[in-house]
């Protein structure tokens, strides 16, 4: 056998090599000391380049999709015990990476179902019991189809149809001499309207039950769409506090908590059950352009025999985080996340995106290895309960408001990574150009030779980036509490078997993303916006967007409002926010073309990115919306009225829907007020950009 090689350790300490390494050791200590900026990772753009290049380069399908088969051999309900699986499992990876580990852990108030049923009795006397389960899946702890919060309830009464139960469904039906009071309400579920509001818009209206279904491929029309009905984000006994161990509660018939239930009970319904009811009604014909097949709404003569008994209990969620140490600012921070839990399987929603995230931790683990460091600190987060209110992601936020406040940089958000074909984002708008150009750089899922970008223009004709007023998903917490800058990438839409036990990896490998192309192009575009929020030097942050953003605004408002009220406001505000965008991308053209990296130039892109950061929170108020204080930003936001025809603003949409029902004057003098208020906000927007106190 040849000679060992001999320990580096070792060869390094002999006595003729002790002077050159403490030779060494000095000068690299120097230079830490005067040249803190220094790193591999940023030293020059083809560094940056090729650290891209590779992060790209080392997908596999094979390797997403085995992070999905493991997430989803089992349903994990948040706050049961299968969910510590997947909590165990996501937490086990970040830390088999090498990746510094933790979990934040929260008391949330959870809704759990304990029993149900439901039989439709019809004219000719006969009857049939409604089955509350997927066929296939009752031994496989499933949890039967409910609505986390609907309060327990039966009734015993005639049915009536209300499409997707909004105002103007209702409106329709008083036209038509309809009146659901004591009745039982089945409504179609689509648009924009949450399931509680269209529960509460039943109970405003004398309802004592409704029934909840959804329309779409017949292969799954025996499917039940779970969700929650409650009012509102996050643990309702912690409103606007992280419910830590120890925290303050409110006790639950404390009015702020009662508000945010329903009272009276509602169940998920199959498209299958809901044919057989709404084919046996009669009373009055179905307005025009009512679901296709119906041909009466009732009341009656069906009667339902309905009966729900659930729970609301305490249980404990956990968030789980991996974080990669930023070299140069560790104290700036961007926030990619996805939530783990799921109502069954879960393979779309969410673990198409958790497997997407788990692949990022391990490509960015490949290039730690590489020689890589961010500039500024990255934190995966695995958020818990998101399917009950968004509550895991808004605990932490609310917990970490003031840290957030003054470090995040921007949070990067998915959740249905692949739920079918097109690709869609939304984001706040000076994220824009660097959503556009990441795109140009990964390859498209769905049409060989050619870019995200590329077949997303092809497909639509315009790039359409949506905006973040809904609260959708786990974004809503960054956005419209905290004022974070903020992204949510997907592909697909409307997926067939949403929130049903069909959301398994067998639908995934049969019709959402069979190949896994769909989830490493999300996964590329996901990464890659982050490795640029990390690592440029210059925060790639536009402003621009958002002015033109703004001036739209605007002139739908203008539109709607159709001169009876002056917006000189808003427009005064607006131009003075142009022209602090337009100072911030000269500053920043200015010190790209610097050369160097003296402590002095890197201070003033330390400024320059603070203010490009913190721009966002301007648009927050810190009374918040009317009834809604924990909403703050003014800009996007959900309006009360879902039916709203001003899509932003939020509390203006309030002040135009509440208007009329008071007396003119009063109803011009309170939007007036919220026009004034939204104009404050744009100008806070402005100043912090330009870096000025006034």
């Amino acid at each position: 056998m040849g000679q060992p090689l001999p320990n580096p350790t070792t060869l390094l300490f002999s006595k003729p090599c002790t002077f050159l390494f403490i030779l060494i050791i000095c000068i690299l200590g120097f230079y830490t000391l005067h040249y803190p900026h220094a790193s591999p990772s940023h030293s020059n753009p083809q560094t940056a380049l090729r650290f891209r290049r590779n992060f790209l380069s080392s997908a596999t399908n094979s390797t997403v999709a085995a992070y999905l088969r493991a997430l989803t051999q089992h349903p994990h309900l948040a706050g049961t015990k299968p969910s510590l699986d997947t909590i165990h499992y996501v937490q086990s990876h970040f830390s088999g990476l090498g990746l510094q580990t933790h979990t934040a852990h929260y008391d949330a108030l959870l809704s759990y179902p304990l029993r149900s049923s439901l039989s439709a009795h019809f004219s000719n006397g006969s009857h049939v019991d409604i089955p509350l389960s997927e066929p296939g899946f009752s031994d496989d702890g499933v949890v039967q189809p409910y609505h986390a919060y609907s309060p327990s309830g039966s009734a015993h009464a005639k049915v009536v149809f209300v499409n997707y139960g909004g105002g103007e469904d209702y409106r329709a039906l008083e036209a038509l001499g309809v009146n659901v009071s004591g009745c039982v309400v089945i409504a179609r579920r689509g648009g924009e309207l949450p399931r509680s509001e269209a529960v509460r818009n039943a109970e405003k209206r004398g309802a004592v039950a409704v029934l909840l279904y959804t329309e779409g491929d017949r292969r799954f029309n025996k499917g039940f769409e779970r969700g929650f009905v409650m009012n509102g984000v996050g643990d309702p006994l912690s409103p606007g506090w992280g419910g830590v161990d120890g925290a303050e509660r409110l006790d639950l018939d404390d009015p702020e908590v009662l508000k945010r239930f329903p009272n009276i009970p509602s169940l998920p319904l199959s498209a299958e059950a809901a044919g057989t009811i709404l084919g046996s009604l009669g009373g009055a014909p179905a307005p025009p352009g009512w679901r296709a097949g119906v041909e009466r709404v009732g009341p009656g003569p069906t009667v339902v025999n309905f009966t729900y008994e659930g729970e609301k209990k305490m249980v404990t969620i956990q968030n789980v985080f991996a974080v990669i140490k930023g070299l140069e600012e560790p104290d700036r921070y961007v926030l990619l996340g996805n939530h783990r839990d799921a109502w069954t399987y879960g393979a779309v929603d969410p673990n198409s995106g958790t497997a997407a995230l788990l692949d990022i931790a391990r490509r960015y683990a490949l290039l730690i290895h590489s020689g890589w460091k961010p500039r500024r600190t990255i934190i995966l987060c695995s958020w818990d309960a998101e399917e009950f209110g968004i509550v895991g992601s808004t605990e932490w936020v609310e917990q970490n408001l003031v840290n957030l406040g003054s470090k995040a940089v921007a949070y990067l958000n998915v959740d249905c990574a692949a739920q079918g074909p097109g690709f869609f984002v939304g984001a706040t708008p000076q994220l824009d150009n660097l959503i556009l150009e990441v795109t140009k750089k990964v390859k498209d899922p769905d049409l060989e030779s050619s870019t995200v970008y590329e077949n997303w223009l092809a497909t639509n004709s315009v790039i359409d980036i949506q905006r973040l007023s809904g609260v959708d998903s786990d974004f809503a917490p960054f956005v419209q509490h905290a004022g974070v800058p903020s992204i949510d990438i997907y592909y697909g839409r409307d997926f067939p078997v949403y929130h049903t036990a069909f959301d398994s990896y067998d639908w995934m490998t049969k019709f959402g993303d069979p190949l896994f192309h769909r989830h490493v192009a999300v996964a590329g575009i996901w990464g890659l916006i982050a490795l640029h929020l990390a690592d440029d030097s210059i925060l790639p942050f536009n402003y621009f967007s958002y002015v033109d953003q703004l001036k739209h605004y605007k002139d739908v408002l203008s539109h709607l409002l159709d001169g009876s009220t002056s917006l000189d406001p808003l427009t005064t505000a607006i131009e003075e926010f142009a022209n602090a965008a337009r100072e911030a991308e000269n500053e920043a053209q200015k010190l790209r073309e610097e050369e160097g990296s003296s402590e002095f130039v890197m201070l003033k892109k330390r400024a320059l990115n603070d203010r490009l950061m913190l721009a966002e929170r301007g648009f927050l108020d810190s009374d918040g919306l009317e009834g809604r204080q924990w909403f703050k930003h003014l800009v996007y936001g959900p309006p009360t009225d879902h039916g709203s025809k001003l899509f932003v603003f939020p509390g203006v949409a309030d002040a135009m829907n509440q208007a009329k029902s008071m007396k003119a004057g009063r109803g011009q003098a309170k939007l007036r007020h919220e026009i004034w208020r939204v104009a404050r906000a744009i100008q806070r927007a402005a100043r912090s950009l330009k870096g000025e106190i006034h």
